[in-house]
């Protein structure tokens, strides 16, 4: 995990997006106590109220839940949920465009689906 943050985007949304990757890499499972406000704090050495608000993301969205006087656990389906997200979000962000180039430059949905496949086959490991 890395410990430095970059200035793209507020920190509070990157400690939200980080304790998602977690989820979704299953480092994080269903059930399981997330890293207190507190150990986020003192490991990045930043404000509270940032992870706080951060954390409060993603319990308002359902992603982790409180637990009184234990801590924030991960929801039982929110794995699915940012999967489901995250691809609704990779459509949007990198199909449709591509589709639309590719519609632009003339190229077939055969050609595309080749082109996929091939890029596919050198990016494997």
């Amino acid at each position: 995990m890395s410990y430095s943050f970059d200035d793209s985007k507020p920190i509070f949304l990157q400690i939200k997006e980080r304790i998602e990757n977690q989820i979704v890499s299953e480092q994080l499972k269903a059930h399981e106590q997330i890293p207190s406000t507190t150990q986020l704090v003192s490991f990045y050495k930043i404000n509270h109220l940032t992870v706080a608000k951060g954390i409060n993301l993603l319990a308002d969205e359902g992603i982790i839940y409180k637990k009184r006087g234990v801590g924030m656990f991960v929801a039982e389906d929110a794995r699915e949920r940012l999967l489901s997200q995250r691809k609704d979000q990779f459509v949007e962000m990198y199909v449709r465009p591509m589709i639309t180039e590719a519609h632009n430059l003339g190229i077939t949905p055969e050609e595309l689906s080749r082109i996929l496949e091939q890029t596919k086959g050198s990016v494997s490991s």
